[in-house]
Formats: C-alpha cells, structure tokens, sequence
C-alpha cells in the first residue's frame, strides 16, 4: 500500500475515507525539521549551507512514516498546496532519505489538491509530480533570510538599546508602518469646520433633509464656514428667504459585487464584521479546509475554477431565481504576479450548503464559513441597480442654495446576499430616501441647524487595515501575514486596545533605531522587491544563492558598522532623530528641551531597565522632572509615568504605582539612604494597574496577613501573594522557607480567609514523599556479565540507556523502541571506556611512600580511567 503523508492527523483522516484501504495515510503534524535556533545555522561562508535538524516533536511522526515505508514501499507527499507545504514534502524526502528509508528504488511523488473532497483528491492522485524545487528555493532564501536578518540584527538591539527584544525582516516594516501612523496621529492639529443643514417639507408634508452648498451666490467648500458666528450669519441666511425646488435630477446606477476571497480580504472581512484577528481567522478557516468545507485558504488568487462557477450559479438560481443570475459568470483577474503561487479563490467545496447544513459546532468556523458562502455566491450574482435622485433648492436671488440627494433601490441583486464591510464609518448621504418631490413647488423650513465639525486624524490601524496596507505596499504573502501581526504584539512593541494596534515605547525606539542605523532594511520599497526576487526564485527566474549572496554582502557590512557604538551616543541620536516629535518648536519661539521644573537642565529621552522610555531632565537627580515619552500634551491621566502614579498619602508616606522591570508594583514612602528597599507588593494578575486604588494598594502593603497561630502546634499562619498568585504559609516566618504552603483559590481570599477555612486548606494539602522512580521506555533484561537490569530511559535531553551509575545517550539515528540488548551493551562499553560512571572496583593499596606535601586531588574522570586499566590488567 502507498503511504500518503498529509500535514494534519485531521486531514489525514478525511483523505483516509476517501482513498480507502489501498493506501496508509499519515500526518507529518506540520514542518519536520528547523534551523537550530543558534549561531552557525546558516553558514554564509560555505554557499550558505543551512544545518537542519528534526525536532524532537518530530521524531516519532517520522519514525511512523519510515515504518509504513518498510512495509509499502512507495511515498505520496500530498501537503498543502503553498510554497511552505512544497518545503514539508521536500523536508520529510530529505529527512527519510538521511534515515535510508528511502532507498534508489522507492517510488516517491508529490501531488496537490486545493480542495479535500473526493473528487480533488482523486484527481490529484491521477496526476502526481515530482517536488517543485524552484519553490522548495525560495522557501530555503526566504527562510535563510528571515533567520540571518534575526541573529544578526537582535543582538545589535539588546546590545545598544535596552528592553529591545529582537527584530525581524518584514516584523520590523510592519511595526514600521503602525509607529510613523501614531506619529501622524500625535502630529495631527484638528481644524474646525461648520455645516448647516435644514429640514424640508413638500407641499404634501413630506420631510427631507438638505444642507447647505451656495452661500453669497458663492459654492461652499469644506472649510468655508469656519466658526460658530459664520454658522449663525448662514442660518439666517437661509431662514430670511423663501426657497423653491429648482432641478430634480434622476439618474441609474449600480453596483457589482466584490472578488471572491483571498487570504488577506478574508482576514480584513473577518475583523470588520466579527472582531476576529487575522491568527483566530486562519485558525478557523484551516478547520473548514481540513474537514473539507473549503478550499485551501492560503492564497492570494481570486480567480474561480470553472466548474465552481457553474456550481454557484445552479445554486443562486435553485436559491433566489434566475433573475438573480447574469447572463455570462463574471470573471475576477489574479493579481498574483507570479503563477505558481496564484492558487484558487478561498470558496466553499460544494456551493449548496449553507452554514446550518454543515456539521460544525465551534461558532467561529460557523461564522466565517457563512461569510465566505455568501461572498462566493454574491460574486457571481447580477450587480444591483438602483435610481440616485439629487434634489437641488435655491432662494429667488440665488444667494442661496441647499442639495438633497437620496436614491431607491430598483433590483437589489447581490446585495440580497452580502454587503462588504468598510473599515471606518462613513457618512453617506446617498443611502437616504427622499420623497416625491417635483420641480418649482416650494420648500417649506421645519429647521435650521448649524453643526460643529473637527478634521479628524487618521485612524489607528487594525489588523485587518494593517494587512491591506502590507499587501498594497508588497510586503509578507498569505501564509505570513497572520504570523507578522501576531509577532508584534508577542514582542510587546504593540498593543491591541479595541481592536486597535497602538506601537509601545520599547516598539517606538527599535524602530528610530533602525531607521537611523539600518534604513534600507525597513524600507517599504526594499522589502517589497525582496519579495519580488523571492518570487523570480519561486518561477525558476532567478538563482537564490545570488539573492541571499548580495542581500548579505550589504547587510554584514551594515552590521559591522554598528559594533563600535556605544548606548549613549545611540540614545543620543534618537533624540536628535525625534526631536521634532518629542520637543516640537514653542509658539513663544523659547528652547522647547529647556525643563520646565528646574529651568536650567535640558530634556531628553531616557530608557528604563523595563525597556520603557521617558523624558526625563539632564540634571537629575537634582531635578526628578519626568513627563511620558511622546510629545508634550500626550499624557494620559490614567498612565503610570516613570516616576510612579500618585495614589495618595497614609501615615505621611506617599503611596504610588510603579511599572518594575518584573511587572507593576505599589510603593509606600521614597527610595532614600536611609531606606533603599522601601515596602513594595506587586500588583496580582488580573488587577488593572491603571485602575489600582489608594485602598487596594494599602492592602497589598499590608501582607503578608498574619491569621493566627494553628490551633494544634501553635505555629503562625499566614496569607500572601507570592510569584505563583494566592498563598498560605504555616511556618515560624513568612520568609521560612520549610513549613507548609497552600494556594488559595482567588485575590481576596488573602483578606479575607479565617482560622478554620485555613486549617481546612492546609490539611487538604498532599504530603509531599519521594517521587516516583522514573518508568523505563524500554526494558532491555540483565546485564550479562556483571548483572543488572539495562533499560532505555526519557531523559532532559534526549532518551538513553541506562545500566547502574552509566547513561549512554542514543544517537539521533536510534529510535528507543528499536534498541536492542547487544546495541546497549556496545553504548554502554563505550561510554564507560571514557570514564562515563562504570561501577568502581576497589584499588590495590600501594606501597607507603615518603611523607609529601599534599597533592592534588586526581579529577574523577582520570582517577575512573586508572581503574579500568587496572581491572582489564
């Protein structure tokens, strides 16, 4: 039977039924093997050899697959249908092949199906190839990439900027674009702008609304009526005149539906209408695909297969009519540059299900299925046709003039079905409807009103906004963005607050940092070529050992330049590079870095150990002015500055919230000489530290709580908050470390437990014995000349054998369940030939020798060695 091996025991599942008995079909559980995370794993001296390793994860798939190979004798690769499903085949053939699983002879093919159904994978498998090592390279340069820009770069950034924690190829462009978009923001200055609009009846008593375009005989532009007393001249204006209809003007429209779905519009849809992130998105999208409901849904094509749209066209006309169906399928061009990464559109397998035929119980994957149904369907429904009407009202002197627009829908078409989302709200006047309403009949004024307005500064990204915008700009492919975003945020650079992205200070420094240092390798064109070169590579246009060759004949030369700089002059450069930012030019023309605490230091960007900046003054600690990080006026009451939040005073002493290098804490008193540890308690996990009280934070710098001595020994118990959350101690002191300790369901259980639930939760806590003796893997019997028992053990690193005081590791290429007794004796005999802890015999006693100083003392591996010799003398 051919073994077929597929990336998820899910799928393998699904393509097991359809296939059948003829066929053994395994899961390799993803990528088999990575680049060791350590220095030298790409070499780029030796023609960038990269040194590849099987996870220990891993091991066990791949043994499974080699043992079905032994039997079979002939490999199906079937992972995904993308560049890194191309890598796990060619992967797990390496891998097999170094294991001599695979031998000259063993038939090996790679296919694909877009969709798990049983007519894909049929046809698939009457298709089958040999791997695609055109893709196969450009996952191994962008891989080998990724991983050179890592390990060089990251510890340029924990060398030179505190709190920085790494920085990647394309991670760092898309941090990139949400710091220079909060720099928009914070440099944004709101102008104020009026509009008035009045409420119209026609003659009949129909209300309207209409607002105001034609002032003075004169068009109005946006800006025009610029404050509240040009607001009321306009309403008066309107208010002293009669006004009249003067065109009524009737014209048809329409409106096509949207592309079916690509990877990054499923993930920008997805957060528009269900709040779902781009991780959350592909996680439910790669069940549908896996339990067969969708087709593969890493792709940027949007282009149909042909029997999909015939399928979708039956279904729109069983489900709404045959008017609802155009008289040709619509067809959406790819946009993908290069062919052999445009897959299909992201479409359901079988166009007549809908969300409550499928069986699925988890309600994302119900919710995103349904989406991607109707804007399947909608794309290949009639374009909807509606009548726009714009109603123009003018006073007889023409000093006046107001516009009313509004439109009826005349045949809603696709629109039944689905609507594209919008990023941000948009006040569209064109969705209202008016009434009936003719030309030269009066206007009659229900209401003037005037409206303040404000420009508005450009909105914040949300993952799906900054997803469009790396797609636009080139940047990451489908199966990367996810990952990109997701990194970020796990970086602690950026921050989600609704749905927001909001760059951290430490995300805002590497950035500065590496667009003074590294420019170009955050540059949105350089990176997007890269991109380009990597597809070249995919397409067989282009040698990836000449991208990855000239990439790096640059930027090691970029990193070498760095290595004589020191923190200071660094820090001292980003100041000099955000200047403008953090200390914009004073309307009375006065030095805007002069502190205005003391008047004589001057201001500049600090960092903390927490990796957190601030401004701070030059002539601390004499002046301890401190303001936030960012632009005077950005403060936010409720933030906690580096100097600690102020809560309030208790018995003299001030109480504050500071942010510590090991997480926010409450403070009583000041740091002084006389005393450098003042009382601190850190802030419980789940408490907002923010939002921290002056009466919570005395209680937390009242524990440890003293309960009462145990009623059966008279030793103190205690409650407190120790690293691991909620606690009872029964021991002489809190600082003990022997007695007993209990943990404690929730945060106010610490203040509020009494005797008899205390003594309850001590007693309930399992004594503590010896552990359990370690369960062998394997039992291998007796030793054969010097007895006991040899067995194959789990250990940290790795599993080995075991025969008394020596531990012989196995070797990669052994499995534990194959070893067998003679290959543990040879482990054994080897390790104990270098002094690997074989059993000691007793030494022969030497002669009394002349009375020397003390020499010293033999090392134990030698002193092993000498009694082996001895015994096999």
């Amino acid at each position: 039977m051919p073994v077929v091996v597929v990336e998820s025991p899910a799928k393998a599942k699904t393509i097991n039924k359809y296939l059948g008995p003829d066929y053994t079909v395994l899961a390799s559980y993803g990528h088999v093997r990575d680049l060791p995370p350590k220095d030298g794993s790409v070499d780029p001296d030796n023609s960038f050899d990269m040194l590849w390793e099987v996870s220990s994860d891993s091991k066990k798939h791949v043994k499974a697959i080699a043992d079905a190979l032994a039997e079979d004798g002939e490999l199906i690769l079937a992972t995904d249908p993308d560049r890194e499903g191309e890598a796990i085949s060619w992967h797990l053939q390496e891998a097999l092949t170094k294991r001599r699983s695979i031998k000259k002879d063993t038939p090996v093919s790679r296919v694909t199906f877009n969709a798990i159904t049983k007519d894909a994978v049929a046809e698939a498998m009457a298709h089958p190839r040999q791997v695609d090592m055109p893709l196969v390279e450009a996952y191994l340069a962008r891989r080998a990439l990724d991983y050179l820009v890592g390990f060089n770069l990251s510890p340029v950034l924990w060398r030179k900027l505190p709190g920085a924690k790494s920085a990647g190829r394309v991670q760092s462009v898309c941090l990139r674009l949400i710091v220079e978009r909060e720099m928009e923001i914070e440099a944004f200055r709101a102008r104020e702008y009026w509009s008035v609009s009045a409420v119209l009846a026609t003659p009949r008593g129909q209300e309207y609304e209409a607002r105001l375009t034609l002032l003075a005989g004169k068009k109005l532009d946006k800006f025009d009526i610029e404050n509240e007393t040009q607001a009321e001249m306009a309403v008066q204006a309107i208010t002293s005149r009669d006004l009249k209809i003067t065109s009524v003007e009737a014209k048809p429209a329409s409106r096509n539906p949207s592309a079916p779905f690509m990877t990054s519009t499923l993930q920008q849809e997805a957060s528009r209408k269900f709040g779902m992130g781009a991780r959350q998105t592909m996680s439910a999208a790669q069940r549908l695909y896996e339990a067969g409901y969708i087709t593969y849904m890493r792709t940027d094509g949007i282009d149909m297969a042909p029997e999909a749209v015939h399928a979708a066209r039956d279904a729109i006309k069983d489900r709404y009519g045959a008017e609802y169906v155009p008289s040709s399928p619509r067809m959406y061009k790819n946009k993908a540059k290069n062919a052999q990464e445009a897959h299909e559109c992201i479409r359901p397998t079988d166009m007549t299900l809908d969300a409550k035929a499928i069986k699925v119980t988890e309600d994302d994957q119900r919710k995103l299925y349904d989406l991607i149904w109707k804007r399947t369907l909608a794309c290949q429904m009639e374009g909807a046709r509606m009548e726009r009407t714009t109603v123009e009202i003018g006073s007889d002197d023409g000093e006046v003039g107001l516009r009313a627009t509004g439109q009826v829908m005349l045949f809603d078409g696709f629109m039944r079905v689905y609507e594209e989302g919008r990023d941000d709200e948009v006040v569209d006047d064109d969705d209202k409807r008016l009434p009936q309403i003719s030309e030269g009949e009066p206007a009659e004024k229900r209401g003037v009103t005037p409206a303040q307005h404000f420009t508005q500064p450009p909105p914040r990204y949300t993952e799906a906004t900054l997803v469009k915008r790396m797609e636009e700009l080139g940047i990451g492919r489908p199966s990367t963005y996810a990952s990109i975003v997701t990194t970020i945020q796990d970086r602690e650079y950026v921050r989600k607050d609704k749905n927001r992205l909001i760059p951290e200070d430490k995300g805002r420094l590497v950035i500065a940092f590496l667009e003074n240092y590294f420019r170009r390798y955050v540059g949105y064109d350089f990176t997007a070529s890269l991109e380009e070169e990597l597809d070249d590579v995919s397409a067989g246009e282009r040698d990836y050992k000449d991208v990855l060759n000239r990439f790096w004949q640059d930027f090691s030369a970029a990193i070498a330049e760095t290595s004589d700089l020191r923190i200071t002059e660094v820090l001292e450069k980003i100041n000099e590079v955000l200047e403008p930012h953090l200390f914009p030019a004073k309307e009375d023309g006065s030095d805007p870095r002069l502190c205005p605490n003391c008047g004589e230091g001057r201001l500049s960007m600090r960092t903390a150990r927490s990796g957190g900046a601030f401004i701070g003054c030059s002539n601390y600690p004499e002046c301890r002015y401190t303001r936030p990080f960012g632009p005077p006026g950005m403060e936010d009451d409720s933030a906690i500055p580096p100097e600690g939040k102020l809560l309030g005073e208790d018995a003299g002493d001030e109480i504050r919230i500071f942010k510590g290098r090991f997480g926010p804490y409450a403070q009583r008193g000041a740091v002084t000489e006389e005393q450098p540890k003042p009382p601190r308690q850190s802030i419980p996990k789940g408490w907002t530290p923010e939002e921290v009280t002056l009466e919570q934070a005395l209680k937390l710098l009242s524990l440890p709580r003293e309960i009462g001595p145990h009623p059966d020994d008279g030793v103190m118990i205690w409650a407190n908050i120790g690293r691991y959350g909620p606690y009872l101690k029964h021991a002489d002191s809190i600082s003990n470390r022997g007695g007993t300790n209990a943990n404690l369901e929730s945060i106010e259980d610490v203040f509020e437990i009494g005797m008899n639930r205390a003594v309850e939760v001590l007693a309930a806590k399992p004594k503590r014995g010896k552990p359990a003796p370690a369960t062998p893997l394997k039992e291998l019997g007796e030793h054969p000349d010097e007895g006991g028992p040899i067995n194959v053990m789990k250990g940290r690193y790795g599993p080995y054998v075991k025969w008394g005081k020596v531990n012989a590791t196995l070797p990669d290429t052994l499995e534990p369940d194959s070893v067998t007794l003679d290959q543990a004796l040879e482990l054994i005999a080897a390790k104990a030939s270098k002094g690997g802890g074989k059993k000691k015999t007793a030494a022969k006693k030497k002669p009394a020798a002349k009375k020397k100083a003390p020499a010293k003392k033999p090392a134990a591996k030698k002193a092993a060695a000498k009694k082996d010799v001895a015994e096999k003398e």
